[in-house]
């Protein structure tokens, strides 16, 4: 649904989202900008959609124990196997090799002898 909304419409569709999380765990806007180091002003912005940065964001986020939403938003794609194949065959070295023993040395012969 998201895809078809313009910039500023996705903004408000956020803050009523964000909104209605904080109204959930039954904290008001004072208190949230208190706790978030923003004015109130700056939350009651982002509740209307009035645009945010993205450190405003994480900071109301961050009040309102939904960080982990971002991890939803924006999951970590791991390694790609190509990437990781790459890895494993240019891995550095860790350890030095031991010593190999040599044979002790034969006495030098023609090869005709029996």
């Amino acid at each position: 649904m998201m895809r078809f909304l313009s910039n500023p419409q996705i903004e408000r569709e956020l803050g009523k989202r964000l909104k209605a999380h904080r109204l959930d765990r039954n904290l008001s806007q004072a208190v949230v900008a208190i706790r978030s180091g923003l004015s109130r002003r700056t939350i009651t912005a982002i509740e209307n959609g009035e645009g945010s940065t993205l450190t405003t964001l994480i900071a109301v986020l961050r009040v309102l124990d939904a960080l982990d939403t971002l991890e939803n938003f924006l999951p970590d794609p791991g390694i790609s196997p190509m990437a990781m194949t790459s890895m494993l065959q240019d891995a550095p070295r860790k350890y030095s090799s031991k010593p190999r023993k040599t044979p002790p040395p034969t006495p030098w012969k023609w090869g005709d002898e029996k």
